[in-house]
């Protein structure tokens, strides 16, 4: 699957960042909402993190940053790294929002995914998958 040709390579990496952070986020979702009624909030949150980071990262990978200078192993360990910041801070926000700011856990979740994404982009972009 390729972006228009028309798209400079940055502005086609961007584009695919947000078509696989898009499926990651609702896969996080998704899974955040299966689990919710079971789980504690929070622990809803991580596995729905776990479930979204195989997306992100072959997404990513494949897509977003196919033409990574580093290897497989390389950009899984980095990107592992950058996940696990994001999601620390998705975390911090999330329970924030959720204890503190009394939110509802779905609105909490979105505003926790936005937070973090900046973060997880300019960390993959310039480290995890670095050209």
């Amino acid at each position: 699957m390729a972006a228009p040709a028309f798209l400079s390579k940055s502005a086609q990496s961007g584009l695919w960042f947000l078509v696989v952070g898009a499926s990651a986020a609702l896969t996080h979702i998704a899974v955040f909402a299966l689990a919710q009624p079971y789980l504690l909030a929070e622990l809803a949150n991580a596995a729905g993190f776990m479930v979204a980071f195989g997306v992100s990262f072959g997404g990513h990978r494949r897509l977003s940053f196919r033409d990574a200078g580093t290897t497989l192993g390389q950009s899984f360990a980095r990107f592992a790294l950058t996940a696990l910041a994001g999601f620390a801070a998705n975390e911090a926000v999330f329970a924030l929002l959720l204890r503190v700011a009394g939110w509802p856990a779905l609105l909490a979740l979105l505003a926790a995914l936005v937070a973090a994404a900046g973060q997880t982009f300019l960390l993959s972009r310039f480290w995890a998958f670095r050209r």
